[in-house]
């Protein structure tokens, strides 16, 4: 058997694991790579193996960097089935199609500027996937629910298990049934005890692990920390409605447990009332679609949800639809709290709030998620002074705020936490979706503070011969 990691290894972004074994060959997530100028390259450089060798595609989540280069994979030839959650399928649905409208647009865009300097790049400014592709792609989707154990192709069983992380997330068992060898992919691992969804699932049994580490050399802060630290932030920016709450998040996940928090303080009574507006089209559907499938939240959450039902004129919400509304957002000075896509600031709704909001100093930036290198998002945690918005430089003066607590990405300890339930240890285990230090720190952990040997950090496109 041979494992090669085709993206996420060294990095966050790009997962797609290729799995041969001695009935054929599957891909474990297919994602985008997302931050920094070889993003693009990448992306159109990714499934450079042979699609007909592949029987079977299993997705962990819907996540783009786990899933948006499916319509690459459909237009390039893969007529295979792909299988995913029912949640996932949803969001699929929606995040699919509007990740190929901005790669649409984004080419558009490009492909004019080209012409203006007379640059004759034209095939590499053509979109990744077309929004026909992506529709296209949609057909290729398989829902399993959780905890059911299927059979996609001779020789191979699998099972979905519920990963915390945002709708749908999934840990995969994989058994090959012929040696009775099982592998495990955590895909991203909630943090536990986390707003809205139940906690991931403990699996005991595996001989190899693909596991994430994303913050793998670190712990986030108690729930408590952050909650006050948020807290203040709103009641100082808020409290004369001279300045606005901008919230890069992304649209699956980060969005929804963002309004949970956000309606807990004001619940609780550490934020007297909030006026809550989301711009994005895409994390209005998924809001939707998380209400549709309460069967996966936690108790508090429902109990919130029926509170906020309830108290509307403390808790006020209100989700933009058109682009004329999301255009009026940027004439409100003060009082609002603004949650938008994308969560890392490089394309989107976003761009426009940072624009408008960035260079006002009673105003304050509020990162509540992982910025990968290279994107936007990372430059403000960094510190920069000034950044480049629609081709023009604007200075860096309202407050930018990283609350790490809120991540839905597990933290050392909860990764360690979750691996202590494989007893015996597996024999091999790859530390992968997490940058150098923060993958090389948990690899370390696993060794030192489990015990665990054959622990090694992930390389790209490194063929892996497992006997």
């Amino acid at each position: 058997m041979q494992l090669t990691f085709y993206g996420a290894a060294g990095e966050v972004t790009g997962s797609c694991l290729k799995v041969d074994h001695p009935d054929g060959a599957f891909i474990v997530d297919c994602g985008l790579f997302q931050g920094g100028r070889q993003a693009d390259r990448k992306n159109r450089e990714a499934l450079e193996f042979d699609l007909r060798d592949i029987q079977f595609a299993l997705l962990t989540h819907a996540h783009l960097d786990h899933s948006g280069l499916v319509p690459r994979l459909v237009a390039l030839g893969y007529r295979g089935p792909i299988y995913a959650t029912a949640a996932t399928v949803d969001l699929l649905g929606v995040m699919l199609m509007d990740s190929a409208f901005i790669q649409e647009k984004e080419s558009e865009w490009a492909l004019r500027n080209a012409r203006s300097r007379k640059t004759q790049r034209y095939r590499e400014l053509a979109p990744l996937y077309t929004v026909e592709q992506a529709r296209a792609s949609l057909g290729r989707l398989r829902a399993i629910e959780y905890d059911v154990w299927f059979s996609p192709a001779p020789g191979v069983r699998c099972r979905f298990r519920n990963a915390g992380h945002i709708l749908g997330s999934a840990i995969i068992e994989i058994e090959f049934v012929g040696s009775g060898r099982r592998m495990v992919v955590s895909g991203d691992l909630g943090q536990p005890l986390r707003p809205v969804l139940q906690d991931p699932v403990r699996v005991t049994r595996a001989d190899i692990v693909c596991v994430e580490s994303t913050y793998g050399d670190r712990a986030h802060r108690s729930v408590g920390d952050t909650y006050t630290e948020l807290a203040d932030v709103l009641n100082t920016t808020l409290a004369r409605d001279t300045g606005n709450v901008i919230i890069p998040a992304f649209a699956v996940g980060r969005t929804q447990e963002m309004l949970f928090v956000l309606a807990d303080l004001v619940r609780s009574g550490r934020v007297s009332r909030l006026d809550v507006a989301v711009d994005s089209p895409m994390a209005t559907a998924a809001t939707e679609l998380t209400v549709r499938h309460r069967e996966l939240w936690d108790d508090e959450t429902r109990e919130l949800y029926d509170w906020v039902q309830a108290n509307g004129e403390r808790f006020r919400l209100r989700f933009v639809q058109d682009v004329e509304e999301s255009i009026a957002l940027n004439a409100v000075r003060g009082g609002r709290v603004i949650i938008s896509a994308s969560g890392m600031c490089d394309a989107g709704r976003i761009k426009h709030h940072l624009r408008h909001n960035l260079a006002r100093t009673e105003c304050a930036i509020v990162i509540v998620g992982f910025q990968a290198a290279g994107t936007l998002g990372r430059r403000l945690v960094d510190g920069a002074r000034q950044v480049t918005l629609f081709g023009e430089r604007v200075p860096v003066r309202a407050r930018v705020h990283t609350i790490g607590g809120l991540s839905a990405h597990a933290d050392r300890p909860a990764l360690l936490d979750w691996l202590r339930g494989f007893t015996p240890p597996p024999t091999r285990t790859f530390v992968v979706h997490g940058e150098v230090l923060a993958a090389a720190g948990l690899a370390s952990a696993v060794e030192g503070e489990l015990g665990w040997s054959g622990v090694e950090v992930a390389v790209a496109r490194h063929p892996y011969q497992l006997r």
